[in-house]
């Protein structure tokens, strides 16, 4: 894969500058990922530019209507010539991100993401697109928690994503010995930097020891342990 091409579909577009920052800005200013965002009220018709009704079946809130997404995720298809997308639609009922999920997208030709908001989007728009051949659709959740929409979301996913492509960090042996890319999916193991000693707390002795073999076996141990530890206190 040569780059990563991503649309973002959100009312709100102004929430994506800051995908011009950091390693992610670089990124896209050197060509490794095009990320385009789009305005779904562009889609919308009447004065209002409205794309929210009533629920049916009554209830509090307001659900995005079907036919703005329909055609603003028809648009942005027609605009890139790729035989497979990936519609990813936000929304706190899918399933849980992960790194493992985070490396899936990152083979994706073309990843879509969809940012719900108010109670949600008519739930017809993921059984049609799942209907249309060449689309792969998922529901996604980065958590369980409730956001006010999913562009919040979807920047914690397009840094997880961007961070795997080759040529994006500075040292890529970074992925291989940080959290949930360790053996065993363990957490990543504590570091620590100059002072060796500071407010009178001292850096572990083994990592003064220039002895690299115990300093990996330690680092190891420290990672499973700290990983066995938050599994506890979350009851996983």
């Amino acid at each position: 894969m040569s780059k990563l091409n991503c649309d973002v579909i959100t009312i709100f577009p102004d929430y994506f500058l800051p995908l011009d920052l950091s390693i992610i800005g670089k990124a896209r200013n050197s060509g490794l990922v095009d990320i385009q965002i789009h305005d779904l009220r562009d889609q919308a018709s009447g004065s209002h530019r409205s794309v929210d009704d009533t629920p049916y079946g009554g209830g509090p809130g307001m659900v995005m209507s079907p036919e703005p997404w329909a055609k603003a995720i028809e648009q942005v298809s027609g605009q890139r010539d790729f035989p497979l997308r990936t519609l990813v639609i936000l929304t706190p009922a899918g399933e849980k991100f992960s790194q493992t999920m985070a490396q899936k997208f990152f083979q994706a030709d073309h990843l879509i993401f969809a940012c719900g908001r108010y109670e949600g989007i008519d739930q017809r728009v993921t059984e049609y697109f799942r209907s249309i051949p060449g689309f792969t659709v998922i529901e996604v959740s980065i958590g369980d928690y409730v956001l006010n929409g999913g562009e919040v979301a979807t920047l914690v996913m397009l840094e997880s994503i961007i961070r795997l492509i080759p040529g994006v960090l500075g040292n890529p042996d970074s992925l291989a010995e940080e959290s949930h890319s360790l053996p065993g999916g363990n957490l990543e193991y504590p570091a620590y930097t100059k002072p060796a000693s500071w407010r009178g707390l001292d850096v572990p002795e083994i990592l003064l020891s220039g002895n690299h073999a115990l300093i990996h076996a330690w680092r190891m141990e420290e990672a499973d342990r700290r990983s066995q530890r938050i599994a506890r206190q979350t009851g996983e």
